[in-house]
């Protein structure tokens, strides 16, 4: 296995370095502008990289997965769209168009659609019934724009997804579930060698970024894997709560910017610099110490989720505990200014 995923590694870190020169050649760049504030134009290929080793990967060892045709063209669409968005920056209801058409043939081809969300109230279980469908495409849009939303600094997209992908892991892992865990950590393993170029390690030059393709792709492949492991007929293996906790960084940021963007009277998809990563910079943090922080509160969720599945707390527990925690997410970001202003206050005084 080791010597599997030291090969896939390797396989990633070459697309990457060929995929930079093929970027640049077909204009696949991010060039500095408006909240755009780094240096140089910046291959975005992350995406597209570990997209080609993914199903590469899949393409040839088959029977890894269920669907596994299915899934590949889907990510392989979703990834073209991106990149094609990464280039000439499509209209949202293009996008939004597209993931909605994903998310139709997931639920028809391989019948992965949300029946249930489980004892979420304490009442009993919530059956969709016949709005099913059309709650799983919402949630499939969801997963895919939380993802896409919180790639706002080096390493974020990458490390919130490598905690997400590796928390599926574990649960799946426990449960018996070898093959999906196992796809799991090869998602781990691709995105480690995008961290390295990502953060610079490997010299400023050679600096690349995800781009939609890579946050479409990734946040589709969360909510395919969660749907499939929550929905499963008679025993779950992973309660419909659970995954809350799982994606609960990029979810609440997403729902809670969303959310003051209406209270605004602005468009809920209009980007701004109001995200939290974007907060933690202006209370003084630097780049790294926001990834290191969010990564790191991402983690504990998460880590509250797995606590919660294996130890079976009671999943209403766990939904009011989300609801609570989000709430004060969303009191801090509808009041942040408040608290920079009595910081700069207090700084001043002193």
């Amino acid at each position: 296995m080791f010597l599997d995923l030291f090969f896939t590694f390797f396989i990633a870190f070459a697309i990457l370095f060929l995929m930079r020169k093929v970027a640049r050649r077909v204009g696949l760049v991010d060039t500095p502008s408006g909240r755009k504030m780094h240096t140089g134009n910046i291959p975005l290929v992350g995406g597209v990289a570990i997209c080609i080793t993914i199903v590469n990967y899949i393409y040839t060892h088959p029977g890894m997965i269920n669907h596994a045709n299915l899934y590949m063209l889907c990510i392989c669409g979703l990834t073209l769209v991106g990149a094609l968005d990464d280039r000439f920056d499509l209209s949202v209801k293009i996008r939004m168009l597209v993931q909605a058409l994903i998310s139709v043939a997931m639920i028809y081809f391989a019948n992965a659609e949300l029946h249930t969300l489980g004892n979420l109230l304490g009442f009993g279980e919530i059956e969709l019934g016949i709005f099913g469908g059309l709650i799983t495409v919402f949630a499939v849009i969801g997963s895919i724009n939380a993802f896409n939303m919180v790639d706002g600094i080096d390493g974020l997209l990458g490390g919130l997804s490598i905690v997400t992908f590796a928390s599926i892991g574990i649960l799946l892992s426990l449960v018996g579930e070898q093959s999906l865990s196992y796809l799991c950590i090869l998602l781990v393993v691709c995105m480690v060698p995008y961290i390295l170029l990502n953060l610079g390690f490997v010299g400023h030059k050679r600096k690349v970024f995800m781009g939609d393709a890579g946050s479409m792709m990734i946040g589709f492949t969360v909510i395919w894997l969660l749907i499939g492991a929550s929905q499963t007929a008679g025993n779950p293996m992973i309660r419909p709560v659970t995954a809350l906790w799982l994606i609960a960084v990029p979810l609440m940021d997403m729902v809670a910017i969303m959310i003051r963007r209406i209270k605004q009277g602005k468009s809920p998809f209009k980007p701004d610099r109001e995200h939290l990563h974007h907060i933690c910079q202006r209370l003084g943090f630097s780049s790294l110490q926001t990834l290191m922080l969010i990564c790191f509160i991402a983690t504990v969720f998460s880590s509250v989720g797995i606590i919660g599945e294996v130890l079976l707390i009671p999943e209403y527990i766990m939904f009011y505990g989300f609801i609570f925690v989000f709430t004060l997410y969303l009191a801090f970001l509808l009041n942040y200014n408040k608290v920079i202003n009595h910081l700069e206050r207090k700084d001043i005084v002193e």
